[in-house]
This record gives C-alpha cells, sequence and structure tokens, in this order.
C-alpha cells in the first residue's frame, strides 16, 4: 500500500496514546494510531479500571460482613468469584468499545498491527492483511510496559500469577503469596485478603508501599496485620519449588532462608519498557534500562520522536500518560505545553484502606533542604467518617516552614483516592497555608480532614 503522509503517528492505544491523538485532532492535526491488542492499552484492559471493578466487588463484600453495625441484616453472605470476574471484564470491554467511538468521533485513523518504525518518519505497520507503511511528520512512541519477571519465579498462569493472571483468576487462592507490596500487589494482596485468602506480602524494602511517606507506611501495615494478612518486610523470594497444587517458596530475611506452602503466587516486582521490536535504537533513540530517555517534554533527542507514558519512565500511573499525551500533541501541533512535573502527580492505591498522595514525603522534604512544618489529622476526629463507619485513618501535609508552600501531602482512609485531588489543585495553583486555612470546607464532609491538617501544621487545629 502506499504511503500516507500524516501529521502524527502515535504507537500504543493505552491511556497515553489515545489521548495524545485525541488532542491533536482536535488542533487540526491528521492522525493515526497504532494498536497490536486493545484500544484503551493495559490501563482500560488489564490494569487500573478492571481492578477497581475487582476491588469495588470486595469492597461491597467487607461492608455485607459489616452489616450489623448499621443495624442491617445480611445472612448466608457469599461471593461467585466467576461472577465477580466477569463484571470486571464487562466493564473494561465497555470502556474500551468507548475508545473505538471517540477515535471514530475525532476522525482518527486506526491501525491494528504490530509497529515498526524504519526511519525517523516512517512506521511500518504488519497486520492480518499484510504490511503497511505510514509516513507522519511527528511519532509519539506510547507502547506502555509489562510486568517483569524474576529468573525463577516466572509465572505459569497456574500456580504463579501475574496481575493479567489474577484479573481472570479462575480459582479462589486458599494460600497466597503476593511478591512486592507497590500498587499492584497490595491491591491485589486486598483483594484476595477480604474475600478469605491466607495472605502472605514479601517484601524486600524495609516497609510496605515503600514509595509512600513513612508514616503511611506504617498505618498501612498495622491494618492490613488487623485484617488478618502476614507482612514480610526485607525479605526476598529466592526461589519457588513448584508441585502438584502447591508451591514450596524460599523465603530469605536477615541471611535465613525458610521455606512456606502456598498454592497461588502472585508476581508484582515492577515493570518493564515494551523496546523490542520498534526500530528506535538504530535510528539513535536512547534506551535506558528498559525506558526511553526523554526530555521534559517528551522529545527522545532524534528530530520528530517523542516517547510518553510508561515507556518514557516513572511515575507509571495512566493520568501522567494521558497529561504528556496533551502535551506532546500541543508540542507537535506548534503549541508551547508546560513540562509535567512528577512531583505534582498524585498517586494512587486503591486497597483497604486507600492511600494517596502528592510531592514530597516530610523525609524527601527534609533531604532536599526544606525546614517543614507538619500537619496530621486523624479519621477518628470527623463525623462524616465515623458516621460512615471508616474512623481508622490519616492525612499528613507537609510545608515549608519559610514561604508555606505546600510541599506534600498524604493521607490514609476511606476514599482518599477522590480526596487527593483537593491538595493537586492546591499544589498546581501554588496555594499556600494562608490560602488554604482560609478555604471553607463543607460539613459534614471527609474534606474537612484535609483543612485540619493544615491547620495542625500551624497550630491552629480545632477538633484535636
Amino acid at each position: 500500500m502506499a504511503a500516507k503522509p500524516y501529521d502524527m503517528i502515535v504507537i500504543g492505544a493505552g491511556p497515553g496514546g489515545y489521548v495524545a491523538a485525541i488532542r491533536g485532532a482536535q488542533l487540526g492535526l491528521s492522525v493515526v494510531i497504532v494498536e497490536r491488542a486493545h484500544l484503551g492499552g493495559i490501563c482500560l484492559n488489564w490494569g487500573c479500571i478492571p481492578t477497581k471493578a475487582l476491588l469495588r466487588s470486595a469492597e461491597v463484600f467487607h461492608l455485607m460482613e459489616r452489616a450489623g453495625e448499621f443495624g442491617l441484616s445480611a445472612d448466608k453472605i457469599g461471593f461467585d468469584l466467576a461472577a465477580v470476574v466477569k463484571r470486571s471484564r464487562g466493564v473494561a470491554a465497555q470502556l474500551s468499545g468507548g475508545i473505538g467511538h471517540l477515535m471514530k468521533k475525532n476522525k482518527i485513523t486506526v491501525a491494528m498491527g504490530d509497529a515498526t518504525l524504519t526511519a525517523k518518519n516512517t512506521v511500518s505497520v504488519t497486520t492480518d492483511k499484510g504490511v503497511e507503511t505510514l509516513t507522519g511528520k511527528a511519532i509519539v512512541v506510547a507502547t506502555g510496559a509489562r510486568a517483569r519477571e524474576l529468573p525463577g519465579l516466572e509465572a505459569d498462569g497456574d500456580l504463579v500469577w501475574t496481575y493479567k493472571h489474577a484479573l481472570v483468576a479462575t480459582r479462589m487462592p486458599k494460600k497466597l503469596l503476593v511478591i512486592g507490596s507497590g500498587a499492584i500487589g497490595i491491591e491485589f494482596a486486598s483483594f484476595f485478603n477480604t474475600l478469605g485468602a491466607d495472605t502472605t506480602v514479601v517484601e524486600v524494602m524495609d516497609r510496605v508501599l515503600p514509595v509512600e511517606d513513612v508514616e503511611i507506611s506504617k498505618f498501612a501495615k498495622k491494618a492490613f496485620v488487623k485484617q488478618g494478612m502476614k507482612i514480610r518486610e526485607k525479605s526476598t523470594v529466592t526461589k519457588l519449588d513448584r508441585g502438584k497444587g502447591k508451591v514450596i517458596a524460599h523465603i530469605e530475611a536477615g541471611g535465613k532462608v525458610e521455606t512456606h506452602e502456598f498454592d497461588t503466587v502472585i508476581s508484582a516486582v515492577g515493570i518493564v519498557g515494551n523496546v523490542e521490536g520498534l526500530g528506535l535504537e538504530a535510528l539513535g533513540v536512547k534506551i535506558d534500562r528498559t525506558h526511553v530517555v526523554v526530555d521534559e517534554l517528551c522529545r527522545t533527542g532524534v528530530d520528530g520522536i517523542f516517547a510518553i507514558g510508561d515507556i518514557a519512565g516513572a511515575p507509571w500511573l495512566a493520568h501522567k500518560a494521558s497529561h504528556e499525551g496533551v502535551a506532546v500533541a500541543e508540542l507537535i501541533a506548534g503549541g508551547h505545553p508546560h513540562p509535567v512535573r512528577p512531583e505534582s502527580i498524585a498517586g494512587c492505591t486503591y486497597c483497604q484502606p486507600q492511600v494517596a498522595s502528592v510531592g514530597y514525603s516530610e523525609a524527601k522534604a527534609k533531604e532536599l533542604g526544606y525546614e517543614v512544618r507538619v500537619g496530621r489529622f486523624p479519621f477518628i476526629g470527623n463525623g462524616k467518617a465515623i458516621a460512615l463507619g471508616e474512623p481508622e485513618g490519616l492525612v499528613k501535609t507537609v510545608f515549608d516552614a519559610k514561604t508555606g508552600e505546600l510541599l506534600g501531602a498524604h493521607m490514609i482512609g476511606a476514599e482518599v483516592t477522590e480526596l487527593i485531588q483537593g491538595f493537586v489543585v492546591g499544589r498546581q495553583l501554588e496555594t499556600t497555608e494562608e490560602d488554604l486555612m482560609n478555604t471553607v470546607f463543607p460539613h459534614p464532609t471527609l474534606s474537612e480532614m484535609m483543612h485540619e491538617s493544615v491547620l495542625d501544621a500551624y497550630g491552629r487545629v480545632i477538633h484535636m
């Protein structure tokens, strides 16, 4: 097929790629998007969205078990794992279909197949009908990432699972080992533990959720242990012996190795970028530890080639990818977008209790040389939290003592993944402690704890 010129070729239709394509089309660019598997990418089909659907089922189940606390009765409480998984897949399918509609609405050409950059403005797409050649003034690489697999701990889909296997689980684990306590690991640990699995989490770092503020990590561990999880920090799974229906895990800590038997293992030890087979290095694009090296505006250093989302490095978050997609499309269209600042991107973990944060932790702020003021407010002091039956949690804020700048906010508890955006907006608007203290927060809401945490940092807390 003869080459067709486009203003922008996007490789990968995940939350980075499809958003870049839509923004490009809005700006009048001719756009083609290449996707090898599913519109919506990992996030929509195998990540963010279907996992939240599973976790919602677990949350409702947990509330049903607590019915008596609310003056309600629920007898013979149970669950059908196949039905829970089916609902999750249905949610993913509905949203994936919606992306197809958005492509049509914005007159974006969709090419389903594997892409390779054969020149800095040429992409070869292998489809089920043959090979198609596309040419474009700019190419945006948004191919995402996949689960990292460690030697000896490789997934087999039977006894040892990745997140993909866990999303379509055909059986309920009885004794579960989760390797890694980042967002993915702890969310699946929370899901299966809530449904009754005897769950152990092994983390190589000195605390669970190691990217979070130390206080939040400690609070989370306490909550997880209370729920029946076994948490093993500063530990490494060195070997898995697989047998019929069981796995013997060799867990090393402090130079000593113990063996424990499980029927299911979920490996959640990070991700690797999907950089293979794209032809990037041959064109001069630099790759460092499976991720494309880019500048603050996602430029690779090779004229006309950009990389966004997971393939372009941390933080590995869908909303970061989408924002980069918008910025790159605007840049290609001749605009002057602002760079995405990693420290202004919120991280959310949908375990029970939820965890959310933005900006610097207290330790990081001090490491960077800031003199800090820190405020805290517990959920137990909030009327809405008590009314909801969710009195366990904490809101923590970190300020620059000299300027009043909000350096970071860290939360654990019910619905904090929704609350965090208030602080995200505050940071974007370069708010100070005075702005936040003078803001009227509605009552009764969980958001009042955000206000109280700020007040606490300056010795003005009311309800504590």
